[in-house]
């Protein structure tokens, strides 16, 4: 059994430049010990503490986590996560992230993605971008997930929960890594990283190239059989693969000198195939570009006075995407009403976007008991330029008319016009240990905008430490969403923008247990409530008026939980798993929210065997997905994968080896899609495929 005396370390972590500073939470040295990394989190409250007692319901994914799992991409990584689900959009087959049933659909604006503390995020979208294709996992030292509100803390669309992906800096690599791998589907990967110093100067590199066919799972019907089915034309491609090809370029520079902190990470994708279609009608012809530049730097002082520490960062966040031939929206011979489009509906959208972000914090600790933290930050959003080339224009009752060739419609019918948008925020949160088994953290965000107001938003989190072994916590906390650009702004009468638009609102209520009676098991208890709120949907407008505008309309409400395992049988046996369920009601419709499962499962077994093998196995079960209101399809079936992973984990004169089976058993994995019988069979995932790796350190 474990004493109840244990030996304390202090830890000192920074998330984009923030010190850990004065209030940082001793780690307990066993747990240390029992789960490394795993055992600490910085996004709860800006400070690395011990995860059992931060006032969040989270999980940590280590690089030790990662390569056990076999996963080669953050999607793979995410399925793992209790009240995660991964599913996917027909663009591009873009992932959609589903926190406790809240599933966008078809973009994923719901869920803070960030890279070592820094927004990833797009002004048109409001979430990751359409461009996506993938984010590979070769550089990623952890990633950080909180299930449940964090606009306390990070502001706007950290609204159903929070991921942040933290790169390997200097500490991480030591010394230079190349790899290679490839596999099904012409898939091929080569990577170069290094870590090291260079006098005073702390250095990681890191640098990818691949490129995909992509698993081009068969499409049975699209949007264009519809039209065909209609009109008696065959212009449909379909059935045919999804066009999931890409060529792919990421770069990563991390510098420290003294207390400063430069990040650097270049994301280019080339020749990006469209999926099911930007309009749901296959398209194997099209392609997509990509650039995306993220750049901080930061300061921090652990002791700039008694009692006070203090951080700054400035980041800067470039996007850009556009398509080189123009997309086609419909293959050329099909007939939309009365106009039939000979070479097919073109059209060609590109966007330039530029943020800029400016945060500083000071932590306090000179009270007793209390560890105050507070910050101001300045946001600049600006959608600089749109381009828009097509060749029909749109009716005033959304019916598209051909007009020849592909032509600028800038200054005739733009998709988007420039647009921008200025934030300010000050938020304060006090972590009080109120009794030495007993602590409070209470926090409270204000956030600006220049477009639509401001919004306020706290939390409540009280966590009692009841034994040696059982940690209690009863939170409260509420978020927002801060609408896109796309529907405040969008040019077209099928789906006006709304200027007046409000943003999104959710409060949550949780309860977690954490009982751990040996040092080699722990049992995880998380339930929750959750009602949102002004949840923003396209609404018809009234008679005699056509078309439709974005409106808040809609009310969800919530509860689930999840059950954690993380079970060190033997020291050559672990067994980690989850199971979560929720249920998510549409007020409007009083149905069922539809889309996201209503139960997950999840279970890995990792098995060390002599000679340095690592054996590693996981289930993923997804069940119980039911219809939006008004969609008559069948529920969508249930579907279990199987991954396997084998890995050689001391290296033969220098040399590291591995394999994965994805999906081994060929399981008939569907994600839903929108009502509307334009992709009736849902989007396919891979079936059967493989990987093989080879991996040298210098």
């Amino acid at each position: 059994m474990m004493q109840t005396h244990r030996r304390r370390w202090p830890v000192i972590a920074m998330l984009a430049g923030a010190s850990a500073g004065a209030g940082a939470e001793p780690i307990d040295e066993d747990l240390a010990l029992a789960y490394g990394d795993k055992a600490t989190i910085s996004i709860a409250t800006g400070s690395a503490q011990p995860l059992r007692r931060a006032p969040a319901v989270a999980t940590v994914i280590t690089s030790q986590d990662i390569a056990a799992m076999g996963a080669t991409d953050l999607d793979e990584a995410l399925a793992s996560v209790p009240g995660l689900h991964v599913s996917y959009g027909p663009i591009m087959y873009t992932p959609l992230y589903g926190i406790r049933g809240l599933l966008g659909q078809p973009l994923n604006m719901q869920v803070l993605l960030m890279v070592n503390g820094q927004p990833m995020k797009t002004a048109y979208t409001g979430d990751k971008g359409n461009t996506w294709a993938g984010l590979p996992l070769e550089n990623v030292a952890r990633i950080e997930v909180i299930r449940g509100p964090g606009s306390a803390l990070y502001g706007a669309d950290a609204f159903a929960g929070v991921i942040n992906i933290v790169t390997k800096g200097p500490a991480d690599l030591r010394g230079t890594e190349a790899g290679l791998r490839g596999g099904s589907f012409r898939s091929r990967d080569a990577w170069l990283q290094h870590g090291g110093k260079l006098g005073p100067l702390a250095l990681a590199a890191y640098l990818r190239i691949g490129a995909t066919d992509g698993h081009g799972a068969t499409i049975m019907a699209d949007g264009a059989t519809r039209l065909d089915n209609l009109f008696g034309t065959h212009a449909s491609r379909a059935p045919g693969p999804a066009h999931l090809g890409r060529d792919a370029l990421d770069a990563g520079l991390d510098l420290g000198w003294d207390k400063w902190r430069l990040r650097v990470n270049k994301v280019v994708r080339r020749n990006a195939g469209t999926g099911a279609g930007v309009n749901s009608a296959l398209d194997p012809d099209s392609v997509l570009d990509m650039d995306r530049l993220m750049a901080d730097l930061g300061w921090t002082d652990a002791q700039l006075a008694p009692g006070w520490a203090a951080g700054f960062s400035a980041a800067l966040h470039t996007y850009h995407e556009q398509s080189p031939r123009g997309l086609i929206l419909f293959p050329a011979g099909v007939r939309i009403g009365p106009n039939l489009f000979p070479d097919g509906m073109i059209g060609g959208p590109a966007r330039w976007e530029r943020m800029w972000r400016l945060d500083a914090h000071a932590v306090y600790a000179g009270f007793q008991g209390h560890s105050l933290r507070i910050g101001v930050g300045h946001d600049d959003t600006d959608l600089y330029r749109a381009d828009t080339h097509k060749n029909f224009i749109l009716t005033p009752t959304g019916v598209p008319v051909p007009t020849g060739p592909v032509i600028d419609y800038n200054a005739i019918q733009p998709h988007i016009r420039p647009a921008r948008r200025d934030s300010n925020y000050v938020y304060g949160q006090d972590e009080w240990r109120v009794a030495p088994d007993w602590t409070l953290t209470a926090g409270v965000r204000h956030d600006r905008y220049s477009d639509f107001g401001g919004t306020t938003n706290p939390r409540l989190a009280l966590v009692w430490e009841a034994a040696y072994d059982v940690t209690a916590k009863l939170m409260h906390g509420r978020a927002f969403r801060a609408p896109g650009f796309s529907e405040q702004h969008t040019i077209n009468p099928v789906s006006t923008g709304n200027p007046d638009l409000r943003p999104e609102r959710i409060k949550t209520t949780e309860f977690a247990l954490t009982w751990a009676p040996r040092a080699e098991l722990q049992l995880n208890l998380s339930l929750y409530r959750l009602d949102a709120t002004d949840i923003v949907r396209v609404v018809a407008n009234p008679a005699p008026a056509t078309g439709a505008t974005y409106r808040n309309v809609g009310r969800l409400k919530g509860r689930g939980g999840e059950l954690e395992l993380r079970w060190d049988a033997l020291r050559q046996l672990s067994v980690t798993g989850h199971l979560a369920f929720q249920r998510a009601t549409d007020l409007a419709t009083q149905a069922d929210a539809g889309y996201a499962p209503h139960q997950h499962h999840y279970l890995r077994v990792d098995w060390r065997l002599p000679a340095e093998w690592l054996v590693s196995g996981q289930a993923n079960h997804v069940a119980d997905r039911k219809r939006a209101a008004g969609d008559a399809r069948p529920s969508v079936a249930d579907y279990t994968t199987v991954d396997l992973t084998v890995r050689r984990l001391t290296a033969t004169l220098g040399w590291e080896v591995a394999a994965s089976l994805r999906n081994a058993f060929n399981a008939d994995a569907r994600e839903p899609t929108l009502p509307g019988g334009v992709l009736p069979n849902d989007l396919p995932l891979a079936g059967r495929w493989f990987w093989l790796q080879a991996l040298h350190r210098f």
